[in-house]
């Protein structure tokens, strides 16, 4: 099997437990999760049983040592995470609004995520890839963003597959280099995998269907648009495919795009139909979101496929 790798943050996320808007009074909090969405993402693989391994930093720290045993437990390998003797091991703290959106407090930049770089060990890991995916939320600093382009030149370079994931926040869009970064390894995407108006946001296309039309036109082999509770499209030169999103109750959405891309990319990469892909990738994130804490949904093949039997017997659309 392919094996898959991300480059990227690692925090823990603590959640206010009231809804509201920001962090300007006290309240109760929830946490920490481990979190990062390189890390759920990578987790999410490594719980279908796919080989896989994340480069990252960490602090010395409880926050740093939750994050790289879970990710070991769950399969990953953790060889290329860094351990900084100085710096914390990132945070977020999330709130979320009464309409269903989200206020974030990151400290990405200036923690120990901010300090990953070349070593001996991460490229160890790359020279064993043989699919790079990458997350736009990475790209927040200058050492992330030459690490990824880096990686992204050795994987092609060797014949490999290069998915991306835009995975934006409003508070990072507009951190210096990122637009530039994300617009070269664009042009070097296999897999692309933008959530609703991220289809268009690195093309010159005036809606929708003519920002996919470009996309493909520019040498992205296929896109896979996520729309979280309207669904997911999978299109590329031959086809399309249109998936509905399951119904669940819904507790916590964090991390279920990460999830959701997980599951994709691993099905994608052992060959299986698009149509069998993008509904496994639906069951996954529908399942992550039915779960409080970002990384405590991701999924395993017998989970997910025992939800789809379930919603089979209910005689659910799947």
């Amino acid at each position: 099997m392919k094996k898959v790798v991300t480059i990227g943050e690692i925090v823990v996320e603590i959640m206010a437990m009231e809804r509201g808007i920001g962090f300007r009074e006290p309240l109760t909090l929830r946490g920490p999760f481990p979190s990062g969405a390189p890390a759920i993402f990578v987790d999410q693989v490594a719980r279908l049983g796919h080989p896989c391994g994340i480069i990252s930093c960490v602090g010395n720290d409880d926050f740093g040592r939750l994050n790289i045993e879970r990710l070991a437990a769950d399969g990953v390998d953790v060889s290329a995470i860094r351990i900084d003797p100085e710096a914390a091991t990132g945070s977020a703290f999330v709130r979320y609004r009464e309409d269903g959106n989200r206020d974030f407090v990151f400290n990405i930049k200036h923690s120990a995520n901010g300090r990953v770089g070349p070593s001996p060990d991460v490229n160890a890991l790359l020279e064993s890839a043989d699919c790079l995916h990458v997350m736009g939320s990475a790209l927040f600093c200058e050492a992330t963003i030459s690490l990824t382009l880096d990686a992204v030149d050795r994987i092609k370079a060797k014949g490999g597959t290069v998915s991306f994931d835009p995975n934006l926040r409003k508070e990072m869009l507009d951190l210096p280099g990122m637009r530039e970064a994300m617009r070269a390894i664009l042009e070097k995407t296999d897999l692309f995998l933008p959530s609703g108006d991220e289809v268009s946001l690195l093309t010159t296309a005036d809606g929708e269907e003519a920002a996919l039309a470009e996309l493909l036109e520019r040498g992205v082999r296929a896109v896979v648009l996520k729309r979280g509770a309207r669904g997911a499209s999978y299109v590329d030169a031959d086809r399309r495919f249109d998936q509905a999103a399951f119904p669940v109750e819904e507790v916590d959405p964090t991390g279920a795009g990460d999830s959701f891309g997980g599951a994709f990319v691993t099905a994608w990469l052992r060959g299986e139909p698009p149509e069998a892909a993008l509904r496994l990738a639906a069951a996954a994130g529908a399942l992550a979101v039915t779960r409080k804490g970002p990384m405590e949904g991701t999924s395993t093949r017998a989970e997910i496929d025992a939800f789809l039997d379930r919603l089979t017997e209910a005689g659910a659309p799947i």
